[in-house]
């Protein structure tokens, strides 16, 4: 009673409405900028039961926006790291933490095991990957985007509204829409749009306002502007998704097949002579790889930096967990660099199979 005191003296809640709360179930994939925020108030608000779906790990240029995190977390699964805050923050709920990718394989699985899940993703492949597990599975799902100084907020599949691919039908081509590691974020934005998702999920349990059900908000930081722009529900795309529902799990292996095309294992780098290994991260990220010779050319000064590739060697690319070096040998390909490979493992990783 003392804990949630604030919402029960709300007529609109009221204890009924806690107890709305506590009974609730919800899944938020990804505990980056956006799921920091939203795990936070909605472990502070007393939703039941908490899912935290993240493979990734916390890295110092993480902290600027991702204030779940401190110091002591470096190096930690996200998902484990957050679940360890949060349970500080409130120990009468329940907070399980998914410390793996989420793929084609475990969506559906996972997604019915709750009752609304939160996009807090940071790729379009991952955000259409939820959108359709969520209209399989009936679950309405709340959407969250960031972009330099603008985001997004949505609620989709909700009572018979429309999916996020009612407003995106296709993603993007790969490559064409950069991510913060490359462009920046105003570290409140994701603060800001994450407490708007947290607001919608609220709502949700409740049964109380209006959420944004067919409606995406937009916000602009720079002049605190905010348009709303309706979104109108498109049958044939949610029977597009609906049609595939038996073959759901498959598409993981189409999946894996993509992803794994110009990968390769330190244990392969290291048993070869002719290569150049290249560390694309931030100079102030951590740990450094020693025991190797590896050229150090940052992910946002790579166009700069061509001139330190040996075009006679084979290029083997780290980052800290494996996604910016993929990036980074999309980029050399599209410089018509060949023969690059991002390399499977992480620095962390990395230091400890060369100890």
């Amino acid at each position: 009673m003392s804990r949630y005191s604030r919402h029960i003296i709300l007529s609109e809640i009221g204890q009924e409405g806690q107890d709305k709360l506590s009974k609730a179930k919800v899944l938020v994939i990804g505990a980056g900028g956006l799921g920091c925020p939203v795990l936070q108030y909605l472990t502070a608000a007393g939703i039941g039961t908490l899912g935290i779906v993240d493979f990734d790990v916390v890295e110092l240029s993480n902290l600027q926006r991702q204030v779940l995190f401190g110091t002591s977390s470096l190096g930690e699964n996200k998902a484990e790291a957050a679940k360890k805050r949060l349970e500080d923050l409130n120990d009468s709920i329940s907070i399980i933490a998914y410390p793996e990718k989420l793929t084609h394989k475990n969506a559906i699985d996972l997604f019915n095991q709750y009752d609304v899940i939160v996009d807090g993703t940071d790729n379009f492949s991952t955000r259409y990957l939820v959108n359709d597990a969520s209209v399989i599975t009936n679950k309405p799902l709340v959407f969250g985007s960031i972009y330099k100084f603008e985001g997004q907020i949505s609620v989709f599949n909700y009572n018979n509204g429309p999916s996020y691919r009612c407003l995106f039908p296709t993603p993007p081509e790969k490559g064409t829409v950069p991510n913060c590691s490359e462009i920046g974020v105003l570290g409140v934005l994701p603060g800001i749009v994450g407490s708007m998702q947290a607001n919608e999920v609220l709502k949700v349990v409740l049964g109380l306002g209006k959420p944004l059900s067919g409606e995406l908000l937009c916000y602009n930081a720079l002049n605190n502007q905010t348009i709303t722009l309706k979104i109108n529900r498109s049958s044939s795309e949610i029977e597009t998704v609906l049609k595939k529902k038996d073959s759901f799990h498959t598409q993981y292996v189409e999946e894996l097949c993509e992803v794994n095309h110009g990968l390769i294992s330190i244990k392969e780098v290291i048993d070869q002579t002719n290569i150049q290994i290249i560390d694309v991260r931030e100079p102030h990220e951590t740990p450094k790889v020693e025991g190797l010779e590896v050229t150090y050319i940052p992910l946002s000064e790579l166009e700069s930096q061509l001139n330190k590739i040996n075009p006679e060697k084979k290029k083997a690319i780290f980052c800290q967990s494996g996604i910016r070096s993929k990036r980074a040998v999309s980029m050399l390909n599209d410089f018509e660099i060949n023969n690059c490979y991002s390399i499977i493992e992480g620095a962390p990783e990395i230091l400890e199979l060369i100890k």
